[in-house]
């Protein structure tokens, strides 16, 4: 399982999904993605672009889906 999160998500608290992620050990995988809320939306006072952001997205399941296959 890949678990995508913003840092800034508030409608899902990263104190209650990290226990759920460590609890199924390699079934699952966290990946956070820093100044990102529920959107993946970054704030322009960050400096990054939510096209950025998007690309970083492909990236990392791309990279998840190389992993396991």
């Amino acid at each position: 399982m890949l678990f995508l999160q913003g840092e800034r998500d508030e409608l899902a608290d990263l104190a209650l999904l990290r226990p759920v992620v460590t609890r199924l050990a390699s079934r699952a995988t966290l990946e956070i993605f820093q100044d990102a809320d529920h959107s993946f939306h970054v704030k322009a006072s960050t400096g990054r672009k939510d096209a950025d952001v998007r690309a970083d997205l492909v990236d990392r399941i791309t990279a998840w889906i190389d992993q396991i296959t």
